[in-house]
């Protein structure tokens, strides 16, 4: 059950990136993730006060659990975490080709894993090295399908936001797992919906501190701001990702692996939004690039199951 929603997820989080990129389109960067906070807190502020002043919600799937700040540091540091991931993932998003950040972004379980080996001293079997190795030629050559677009993956200060934001998604799928996960998993077992309500909400405000000071002083001299109906299409099927993915995850014997590694799966769907809709470029030597990618998760999944 778990893995089907993984692939739920997936599908709905390439939706999710398709209207995030439209939204993004000539427009403002801090007021559109501001108002993708905002929509998302909204969607979940109901489930909170039902929750908390009736029992309308009492034992069922969107009933959001009760907790003090020994809990809630726990959800601020995960909207911290990313908040920091979109922020440079939108602004990178703005500038870069789906195509191109598509496949960047399907490296995060690769990422994880590396991690792991580099700071944790755990150690790969076989299949995950080459799916770190196909995931690392994937790389190369979509900087030289970048080229061809006038992006230059070594000095494009917009790679390296993607890249950094992937790093960060990366740390905040590892600590989704660690909050989720029941205690005697090695985990402090929040409920999953207190989790997503909570985080959503916290990243509102913060993002609100930042429209404030960051971006109100400075509109009449940045691109400008205009509403565009995607804005809250890409908080809805954001939120509907999420809540798959948390569900996920709360299921007994869920793999964060492999979870992670279907929801990169999304790739597919924000590329062929990126050639039907948008009508980018170089599409061949992406789809390769694309099939290296997806192919290093494949070996990432036989790893996994091999151990």
């Amino acid at each position: 059950m778990w893995l089907i929603l993984a692939f739920l997820s997936a599908a709905l989080l390439g939706c999710y990136d398709s209207f995030k990129k439209h939204s993004l389109s000539s427009n403002a960067v801090i007021p559109v993730l501001f108002l993708n906070t905002l929509f998302s807190s909204l969607i979940f502020i109901p489930f909170i006060l039902l929750s908390g002043t009736t029992n309308v919600l009492d034992g069922s799937i969107f009933h959001v659990a009760s907790g003090g700040w020994e809990v809630h540091r726990y959800i601020l540091l995960k909207a911290v975490i990313v908040l920091a991931s979109w922020i440079f993932g939108y602004f990178g998003m703005k500038h870069l080709p789906l195509t191109i950040v598509g496949p960047i972004n399907a490296s995060r379980p690769i990422m994880v894993l590396v991690g792991a080996f580099l700071f944790f001293g755990e150690r790969l079997n076989v299949y995950q090295w080459i799916g770190v190795v196909l995931a690392i030629i994937s790389f190369f050559m979509l900087s030289r399908s970048g080229k061809k677009e006038g992006i230059d993956f070594k000095h494009d200060v917009w790679i390296y936001f993607i890249v950094l934001a992937a790093m960060l998604g990366a740390v905040s799928g590892l600590y989704d797992k660690y909050l989720m996960a029941p205690a005697d998993e090695g985990g402090i077992g929040l409920d999953r919906m207190m989790v997503q309500a909570w985080y959503n909400i916290y990243q509102c405000g913060l993002m609100l501190v930042c429209l404030l000071l960051l971006w109100a002083p400075v509109r009449h001299r940045t691109t400008p701001f205009h509403w565009s109906w995607s804005i809250i299409l890409v908080s809805i099927f954001l939120s509907s990702a999420d809540f798959v993915y948390f569900y996920s995850l709360s299921i007994p014997g869920a793999l964060i692996s492999v979870v992670s590694m279907v929801r990169r799966g999304s790739v597919a769907v924000s590329f062929l939004f990126g050639a039907m809709v948008f009508h980018e470029k170089n599409l061949r030597s992406k789809a390769l690039d694309l099939l290296l990618v997806l192919l290093g998760l494949l070996f990432l999944y036989i790893g996994t199951e091999y151990e």
